[in-house]
């Protein structure tokens, strides 16, 4: 049996766009690909206007919390994605790494947070596609 795929979202607060990312994959994939976030300078609390964005498409992100970026996290992922966090991320050969340019809702209403959830979610969608086949 081939072992679960595990995708590891990274930004640098871990409050936005990974929580946002996070919650797609899991919603959408279930239990068939495994799902980490992290951030490499973790927030406080996620970011409240993220976590009402996936409200609005059903999705309950308020169980998440931002995470510290770990070296054994990264190695164990069968793919990182990160969303600005650069050189903070620790390389590790086999590991498959992409970068998803996304711009930061941080301090952004609602307004300028949705397209951000809706391009997230077409990433994550062609990734479940890609990992399950």
């Amino acid at each position: 049996m081939a072992s679960m795929p595990s995708v590891l979202f990274v930004c640098v607060h871990n409050a936005g766009r990974s929580q946002m990312a996070q919650g797609f994959l899991t919603h959408l994939a279930g239990d068939a690909i495994e799902v980490r976030s992290a951030g490499s300078v973790p927030g406080e609390t996620l970011n409240p206007v993220a976590v009402e964005a996936m409200r609005e498409v059903g999705i309950d992100i308020t169980a998440q919390h931002p995470k510290i970026l770990t070296a054994d996290t990264v190695q164990t992922s069968t793919v990182v994605i990160t969303m600005g966090c650069g050189d903070a991320c620790p390389y590790f050969p086999g590991v498959d790494y992409r970068d998803w340019n996304l711009d930061d809702p941080a301090g952004q209403g609602i307004d300028v947070v949705r397209p951000i959830r809706d391009e997230i979610r077409t990433r994550v969608e062609a990734l479940i596609a890609e990992l399950l086949g």
